[in-house]
């Protein structure tokens, strides 16, 4: 099993990432129920929160059924940051998660995500603010380093746990790399080499498929890996790799059956949590990715995207079932769409 402070999870846990515009409650249910073990909030602005925004304050929001769960926040102000954790500690989720990952330029313009890795000593003094002010455990996310002259990663390990952090995920790239390339794992396994490390370290970029999660667990010894961009429209890939690690063996694909009861139980969550109009709104663009693959799906996939009503919704996910009934999926190749995690499209 693997601890983060009293957090107990499985051995080698698969984390759910912070993905903003993605990672709300529904799309996280939904994660949870197909073997994600840990999952977080999308980031949110520790300006925000401190200044009562309704949609930072909305994004606090957990459902009892995704637990355990993390908040996480971003920002480059110190007061701001211990002001955030304080409202967070409240709302009493599993974690904090500290962003100190995203690449986009706004974030970083504001001193925030990424941007903090060119001031080594405002990322402590950041993170040493949160964790002083709030009980919960305190965790962050971060990138190798600024750029390939600065990858810091190692020091910046050590000394954030020095003030108390109770795990680390690392992103294998750069901020000025953002997704391009491959990332890089090495300095992640030194990292979690480190004599001086014992907290968990959880790796992050480009896991894919069941293959490679099992490939980077042995070659980098990383304590679990956090999927991001794989599990867009296709949340049994948490399913599928645990499968593989504990059997070697390949699950058959989702079946038509699972992939409309994903689209029901997703579309009931965003009902709840947003209302008709918004929850309904909020769940055209997942039906196009979940029921991806299936032949003719067109016509259905335009009716689903222009009804109101959740009755009728569902009436079109019963003619999916029946138009489709005893039809095989055939696996295909993930695609990792090119989306920032944590960060706005």
């Amino acid at each position: 099993m693997v601890k983060i402070d009293q957090i107990t999870l499985p051995d080698f846990p698969l984390l759910l990432a912070p993905m903003e515009d993605v990672s709300d409650p529904p799309f996280r249910v939904v994660c949870k129920a197909n073997g994600a073990d840990l999952v977080y909030t999308e980031f949110i602005s520790c300006e925000g929160l401190v200044r009562d925004a309704i949609k930072c304050r909305k994004k606090l929001d957990i459902f009892e059924e995704e637990r355990p769960a993390g908040i996480q926040i971003f920002g480059g102000d110190e007061e701001r940051m211990a002001m955030a954790a304080r409202i967070v500690d409240v709302t009493q989720p599993e974690l904090l998660d500290i962003n100190f990952g995203c690449p986009v330029k706004g974030i970083v313009a504001k001193g925030a995500g990424s941007g903090v890795l060119r001031d080594l000593p405002l990322m402590v003094r950041l993170t040493e603010a949160c964790v002083k002010s709030t009980n919960l455990p305190v965790t962050v996310k971060t990138r190798l380093g600024w750029d390939d002259d600065s990858k810091n990663i190692e020091e910046v390990a050590e000394r954030l746990q020095d003030v108390g952090i109770k795990a680390l995920t690392i992103h294998g790239r750069t901020r000025c790399q953002m997704y391009k390339g491959e990332a890089d794992w090495s300095l992640i396994a030194k990292v979690k080499n480190n004599p001086r490390i014992h907290i968990p370290i959880f790796g992050n970029g480009d896991i894919d498929g069941p293959q490679k999660a099992l490939e980077y667990k042995n070659r980098y010894g990383v304590d679990g890996i956090m999927i991001g961009r794989a599990a867009i429209g296709y949340p049994w890939i948490f399913r599928e790799i645990r499968h593989y690690l504990n059997t070697g063996e390949e699950l058959a694909p989702p079946s038509v059956a699972e992939r409309v009861e994903v689209c029901r139980r997703h579309l009931a969550k965003s009902l709840q949590w947003k209302g008709d109009v918004a929850g309904i709104y909020a769940m055209r663009r997942h039906y196009l990715t979940y029921l991806k693959g299936l032949p003719g799906i067109k016509e259905f996939r335009t009716r689903l995207v222009t009804l109101q009503d959740p009755a009728e919704i569902n009436a079109v996910l019963d003619e999916v079932l029946r138009r489709y009934e005893g039809f095989e999926m055939e696996r295909t190749p993930i695609q990792l769409v090119n989306y920032h995690e944590n960060c706005p499209l």
